[in-house]
């Protein structure tokens, strides 16, 4: 296929009024920039329009439509589904833009759109302050906090977009505005858990939370044990505390030999005492073969699963919210893990319990609110002459949960190829309310390279 390029005059319309870097296909840095994380996703944009500031980002947007571009927005670029880019279209892209300024006395971080996770936790640590963040550190701030952001701490804090208090957004038109509780509260409300739909997030306000140690890390078993691991597991979890968050993981051994493995990872941000004997029955249990937890600084707990996403890698997620985890999804799920033809594959389950569930589902645009378990297919693997094996290993995995799924779905992820009824799993009950939001600040569905909510329509 061809690259659609600009036609130099009207690259230099926006370089004229513009203070960041331009790199379209005709610059030697073309094919390095427009890679983002998952290296499946080979999209050739017409223009990489990267930013440095907000006024930036509205001359881009307004450029965009005054052209006719498509535009993708990029922050971490960590999109499984490739929605940081756009096929012959403009990527708006902030990751020049990774500023964190932390109030300590106001417990307060503003971040800007492009920055990653571990920017966030370097800064607000220094000050003994965290938020919840990605349970992988390169992940971008924007794209998971607009999708809900579940991790390590949600459990303690609740969501990241539950503790999001304010937002600058770059409307369609290019008009600025902060959205918050007191000023465009509907778009607000929109932004937490409704995607990238509604504008351009330059940068958000977290409240923080006292947490700077946590007890946490890895307790791994033999795959034999894996069913028996997942049952306890399972009533493990049931009780457990609001500080104590626990995945339950059929995993490989991250020393590159490619061992299954059953695991407990966990995380827990209370005091110190308190955690160590919460966890001390999961240190217990069986007879492990790798037992690696203890105290540490929460943004080291953000980082150990990050060698298992490297950046380029190729990725092929599922995943569906499940009705329990009984015992016949226990024996599918260890029955599927026997056929992973991947060495960084695997399959997690998340507990949705404590501050995340105590929101009422209609209080922002999450409406996963439930105490619940969401089952994860993260599909990792790096030679492209195993993408078909992969993805089908996927796709057949996901089928197999089909008896166990409950409603929900989990917008962040979700591959490419996902159907429109899946979009509706996401967004529940609140899908209605979106698309009249959608209507009142996007009515031309100008932001649409995104898990895309149209427009409601006109009253006739």
């Amino acid at each position: 296929m061809a690259i659609t390029s600009l036609a130099p005059e009207h690259r230099q319309l926006l370089a004229d009024h513009f203070g960041g870097d331009l790199t379209g296909p005709e610059d030697s840095r073309y094919d390095e920039l427009r890679r983002c994380h998952n290296g499946m996703i080979d999209k050739k944009p017409a223009l990489l329009a990267a930013c440095r500031g907000t006024a930036d980002v509205a001359r881009g947007v307004q450029f965009a439509t005054d052209e006719g571009l498509e535009i993708a927005v990029r922050g971490g670029g960590h999109s499984i589904a490739g929605l940081s880019l756009s096929e012959g279209g403009i990527v708006v892209d902030l990751s020049l833009m990774r500023g964190v300024d932390v109030d300590p006395n106001a417990r307060l971080a503003r971040v800007q759109g492009g920055a990653l996770w571990s920017d966030v936790n370097r800064e607000a640590h220094a000050h003994g302050l965290a938020v919840t963040g990605g349970a992988i550190s390169t992940t971008g701030v924007g794209g998971y906090t607009l999708g809900g952001g579940l991790g390590w701490l949600m459990g303690t804090c609740g969501l990241a977009t539950d503790n999001l208090v304010e937002a600058e957004v770059v409307l369609a038109d290019g008009e600025i505005v902060r959205a918050s509780a007191e000023s465009h509260a509907d778009l607000f409300w929109a932004l937490r858990g409704g995607g990238g739909n509604f504008g351009v997030v330059t940068s958000f306000v977290f409240a923080l939370h006292p947490i700077a140690e946590v007890v946490g890390g890895l307790v791994a078993h033999p795959i034999d044990a894996a069913g028996d691991l997942l049952r306890f597991y399972r009533e493990f979890t049931a009780h457990a505390s609001d500080d104590l968050t626990v995945f339950g993981a059929l995993v490989h051994a991250p020393d590159g030999s490619g061992l299954p493995l059953a695991a407990f990872v966990l995380c827990h941000a209370g005091q110190r005492d308190v955690a160590q004997r919460e966890v001390q029955p999961l240190l217990e249990w069986g007879e492990p073969v790798m037992t690696e937890v203890g105290p540490m600084p929460y943004p080291v707990m953000n980082t150990l699963l990050d060698d298992g996403y490297p950046r380029g890698a190729l990725n092929y997620w599922k995943s569906t919210f499940v009705r329990g985890v009984d015992d016949a999804l226990i024996d599918t799920m260890v029955d599927c893990f026997a056929s992973c033809p991947t060495p960084m594959g695997a399959l997690l389950l998340e507990p949705f319990h404590g501050a995340v569930t105590r929101v009422d589902p209609e209080a922002t645009a999450v409406p996963h609110r439930d105490p619940s378990y969401n089952l994860l297919i993260p599909t990792v693997w790096t030679d492209p002459a195993d993408t078909d094996a992969n993805v089908a290993w996927t796709r057949e995995t996901f089928a197999a949960t089909e008896p166990f799924r409950a409603d929900g779905r989990w917008l962040n992820y979700y591959s490419e190829d996902e159907p429109d009824e899946a979009l509706r799993a996401a967004y529940g009950r609140n899908g209605p309310r979106l698309a009249e939001i959608k209507r009142q600040y996007d009515p031309a569905n100008v932001f649409h390279v995104n898990h895309n909510i149209l427009p409601a329509a006109l009253p006739t």
